[in-house]
């Protein structure tokens, strides 16, 4: 499954697309290129800052690789309107980077919509928390509330947020990522089966009934079922044959009801399991199964495989990222066993 927070960014990408967005985002960069370039201007604008008691911050640059950022820099260029206004009017050459109050009203169309979308994805970057199976619930979250139509959006608003709604709904409307999603969510003692379809829940129960067996059967190791036939040694001699007796039929019917029994026991354990208490969202599920795994030893299993899983590539591209500050240009020649074990010491150390 593709990182959620790089198609939450793609589904951005493709809510803005729009020339009046266009525009004032190149706006944006030129100004904060302006004052970031000019030492002068950076103090004239504190001073207006502190004239107009507005925060005396500093803007923010818009960077590739980070998704909140043009958020960051849209929030606070809104934040210094005025102050900016008047240190750029007061230079006739910079006059043209002042936003005009069109401007102002597609920014702030843009952050009204952008802001719950980067806290979101924030959240879902954490790596000391269970998130996968977050990603079933903040989608019905954005469906729900979030980037629904409200009476006062401005039609810029509303079509931002529902070509974003679009992509994001087209993207995993794919099978395998949905029964994925699905299954997270319902190893999760949070959410179970609150934000799954009530056409599709059946169904989820019996696919968990089902891959469950199959992770008990590789937990015992694969081992042949008695019931059916011994594999042959090589170099031995053929079994001979012998007539079947009576007991032998009784044997066969007992080794039947003994996996049909499993599976019972199996779909009362889910039964019991979602009708278990409702916890609090800040619980951490982990230690919530670590508590109930004696109560519910084959849902453990599950558990165990879904929600380990992160949401987004976040975590790992903190790991490339402690990996270049330790192999830099004065320390290229570290052995690659040298490296394992400086990164690992620095991720959990």
């Amino acid at each position: 499954m593709q990182c959620f927070g790089h198609r939450l960014h793609l589904a951005i990408g493709h809510g803005m697309d729009d020339h009046r967005i266009t525009r004032c985002i190149a706006l944006c960069k030129k100004m904060v290129s302006s004052f970031s370039y000019s030492w002068k201007r950076r103090r004239e604008l504190a001073e207006v800052q502190i004239q107009l008691g507005l925060p005396t911050h500093q803007l923010i640059t818009e960077s590739a690789t980070r998704w909140g950022s043009r958020q960051q820099m849209i929030s606070r260029v809104l934040e210094q309107e005025a102050a900016l206004s008047k240190v750029l009017f007061a230079d006739k050459k910079s006059r043209h980077l002042v936003l005009n109050w069109q401007d102002v009203e597609v920014l702030q169309a843009v952050q009204k919509v952008l802001k719950p979308l980067h806290d979101f994805t924030d959240a879902l970057s954490g790596e000391e928390y269970v998130t996968l199976s977050y990603v079933r619930p903040v989608l019905h979250l954005f469906n729900s509330s979030l980037l629904i139509r409200e009476e006062d959006d401005s039609e810029l608003c509303r079509s931002i947020k529902t070509r974003i709604l679009d992509y994001l709904n087209a993207k995993y409307a794919d099978p395998d990522t949905s029964d994925l999603l699905d299954m997270a969510s319902l190893a999760d003692p949070r959410f179970r089966v609150q934000y799954i379809p009530g056409e599709r829940v059946e169904a989820l129960k019996h696919r968990a009934v089902l891959e469950v067996e199959a992770l008990q059967a590789d937990l015992g190791g694969g081992k042949p079922d008695p019931a059916g036939p011994v594999p042959e040694e090589p170099g031995m001699p053929p079994p001979s044959t012998k007539k079947k007796s009576l007991a032998s039929f009784f044997k066969q019917s007992t080794a039947t009801n003994t996996r049909l029994t499993q599976r019972e026991a199996i779909e009362s354990e889910l039964t019991s399991y979602l009708q278990s208490a409702i916890i609090d969202h800040d619980t951490d599920p982990l230690q919530w199964w670590k508590m109930h795994a004696d109560i519910f030893p084959a849902l453990s299993l599950l558990a165990k495989k879904y929600l380990c899983a992160p949401a987004t590539s976040s975590p790992s591209e903190r790991v490339f990222s402690c990996s270049g500050n330790i192999v830099n240009c004065h320390r290229a020649s570290l052995k690659p066993e040298a490296v394992d074990r400086l990164v690992f010491l620095a991720q959990n150390l």
